[in-house]
């Protein structure tokens, strides 16, 4: 009696249930405790309002937390009751999970696992299925989604992530003020910024309430922006123009060191940040700069740091008159990539000088989307949208589980 006492309120059975008996298999490493309810009981169900009583009963057999190294089941004996209009429908036990087969504390084992490694490594460490535990998580994901609340919010990042080798991307709109993922959709393209627009409405969110969007400057993703979200002020994230600067920078590098090899080995150096070089690299860039007048490199080098400083100021009429100078200086130069991304800032100039007013940044996107690279090597890549959507809304989309199932925290 007390053994079993102790089983209820390690599990938090309540009346009218209780534990019948445990069985212990030692060499199958397996605790089975039996879980029944009193003779007699009656119990409530969503359709009908009030207590029914039991019609008939069948064991039910549901995975629970590990007892020390050993799996542990509940069969319960679940009844069926008979409501006011004839009908005879099953009564589900609150400690019951939200997926056949195991309870509300091993499922939130499972997502708290889920939330920090593969769906892989968590089937190998507790013995459930891969295709189970994804979808545990799918499940969870998708109730919880269905339960946003995306009324309050006033801008948004737009961004897009590899989903596999080629060219094939998943579209993301995150609320910039929560930073959190709130919609996630196939492809690269305005219709995928249309049917992020219907996810946001249908949960929702007013559109033309919207204030702000950060994308990049892809064509698509401006007439997308332009045609759903009326109001907002576009802005091109920094970081996205520095990325072209950058890419421009490595292009003038590499076509002249085809005839400087002194140049060979400097990629790095001059990506980098330039203050978190090493000596070495330093005294290398350094070398670089006093060539200035005959290397294009060193020229495409300095370009690229104008304008980040540029951007760096919060001033909007400075960055414009600082801004159109660059352009002109960068347009009259030999660095035929570079004079690319003064073509580039020119013809979206707007919205990158909207950066130094609204400052809203895709930045943290971009740490979300190594984060969903490294967890989709880890799991040798990720073949199903829905499969990749549950992965990028456990890793950033902040979902409020506590509603579905209160052991896990909000």
């Amino acid at each position: 009696m007390a053994e079993t006492k102790l089983f209820e309120a390690a599990l938090g059975i309540e009346a009218p249930w209780f534990v019948r008996d445990v069985a212990f298999d030692a060499p199958a490493r397996t605790l089975t405790i039996a879980v029944d309810f009193i003779s007699g009981s009656r119990f409530g169900h969503p359709e009908v309002a009030g207590e029914h009583p039991v019609y008939d009963t069948t064991v039910k057999r549901y995975r629970h937390l590990n007892f020390f190294q050993h799996e542990c089941f509940l069969e319960v004996r679940v009844p069926r009751v008979k409501l006011a209009g004839g009908n005879v429908r099953q009564v589900e036990p609150a400690f019951v999970g939200r997926l056949a087969g195991f309870t509300l504390l091993f499922e939130a084992l499972i997502l708290a696992f889920c939330r920090e490694m593969p769906f892989r490594a968590v089937a190998r460490l507790t013995g459930v299925s891969l295709y189970r535990v994804m979808s545990l998580c799918e499940r969870y994901v998708d109730l919880a989604v269905a339960q946003q609340d995306l009324s309050g919010v006033e801008s948004l990042a737009i961004d897009e992530t590899s989903k596999a080798r080629g060219h094939d991307c998943v579209t993301i709109a995150a609320d910039s003020a929560r930073r959190a993922v709130i919609a996630v959709t196939e492809e690269r393209d305005a219709k995928a910024v249309e049917r992020l627009a219907q996810d946001i409405r249908a949960h929702g969110g007013d559109l033309p309430a919207i204030e702000s969007v950060s994308i990049d400057m892809s064509p698509a993703f401006i007439k997308g922006v332009a045609r759903e979200f009326p109001n907002a002020q576009v802005t091109f994230d920094k970081f996205h123009v520095i990325a072209h600067a950058s890419h421009a920078l490595d292009l003038t590098r590499r076509a002249e060191q085809k005839r400087d090899p002194a140049l060979k080995g400097l990629c790095w150096t001059l990506l980098k940040d330039s203050r978190s070089l090493t000596a070495a690299a330093r005294n290398d860039l350094e070398a670089l700069m006093a060539d200035m007048t005959t290397k294009r490199t060193a020229r495409a080098w300095v370009y690229r740091e104008q304008l980040r400083e540029i951007l760096n100021r919060k001033q909007v009429n400075v960055v414009r008159l600082m801004l159109k100078p660059w352009c002109a200086n960068v347009a009259r130069s030999k660095v035929e990539p570079m004079k690319a991304v003064a073509r580039l800032v020119r013809a979206h100039l707007e919205g990158i000088i909207a950066w130094a007013q609204t400052r809203a940044t895709n930045g943290f996107l971009e740490v979300l989307n190594g984060l969903f690279q490294a967890a989709k090597r880890k799991a040798r890549g990720y073949g199903r949208l829905t499969t990749i959507r549950t992965a990028i809304f456990l890793i950033a989309g902040k979902l409020d589980f506590s509603k579905i199932n209160p052991h896990i925290a909000g």
